[in-house]
């Protein structure tokens, strides 16, 4: 960078660049001696070797660590210095520092260009607009809501009427097999009983007929079911309470 067009710009702001690399350099070094004689220290402990031989012998092995160490950063130093004067410390070709005699740039041109009052009104608007629309979004999906409960609520009371129906017209229809059973017993037990009438009349016939000298009031002739064993009525009157 020395004698570019980088170096010239950087003096004119009084920043020297390798200045700042070195200080880093200084603080890398700093901290790895540091490192080293705490490493010492703690090694010399541990082993209780101080004031002895073998302390030579743990500072020619901390040396050594220490340089293959100091080595590794020492190259990835260099790469890192490299790369600050190729990207960090390169101004762009053409850059030019404003001279001090140059009248500065008007801001509120640039300021202009980007609020325009037109555009933030229309924006405002369609603010509005959005934020009205998501209201009545919201409102209908109430209302949509609530007309789908109001629809479960009538299916359930039409499927309860629709039973409701079903069962009184099995009840009806129950009550109706009821009676024409009980109808038709009683038109069995009747026929019966016309039937057992009209033996004892046919039999009392053919008894005055044979036996003309019997009392006729102990002949069974009447009308109706006059004739008709009483044990039979007293069923059929049951018969009729019951149902």
């Amino acid at each position: 960078m020395e004698g570019s067009e980088s170096e010239a710009v950087f003096d004119s702001l009084n920043v020297n660049p390798q200045l700042f690399i070195n200080e880093v350099f200084n603080l890398v070094d700093d901290l790895v001696d540091d490192a080293c004689n705490h490493f010492h220290q703690q090694a010399s402990t541990s082993l209780k070797i101080e004031g002895t031989d073998r302390t030579q012998d743990l500072s020619k092995g901390i040396n050594v660590i220490r340089k293959k160490v100091q080595s590794d950063i020492d190259k990835r130093l260099a790469m890192w210095e490299q790369h600050c004067h190729n990207h960090f410390f390169q101004v762009p070709e053409g850059f030019m520092l404003p001279k001090s005699d140059e009248t500065p740039v008007d801001t509120s041109i640039c300021q202009n260009a980007i609020c325009d009052p037109d555009l933030d009104a229309q924006l405002d608007i369609l603010r509005n607009n959005l934020t009205k629309v998501g209201k009545e979004s919201a409102a209908l999906n109430r209302e949509l809501k609530s007309l789908e409960r109001q629809s479960t609520s009538n299916n359930h009371i039409s499927a309860l009427n629709e039973i409701s129906l079903l069962y009184d017209q099995n009840s009806y229809h129950e009550m109706f097999q009821e009676m024409m059973k009980t109808a038709s017993e009683l038109r069995t037990k009747i026929g019966k009983l016309k039937t057992r009438k009209i033996e004892e009349t046919e039999h009392n016939k053919a008894d005055k007929i044979y036996n003309p000298r019997r009392d006729p009031s102990m002949m069974g002739i009447g009308k109706g079911f006059s004739g008709a064993k009483l044990e039979d009525l007293q069923e059929v009157l049951v018969h009729l309470k019951n149902r």
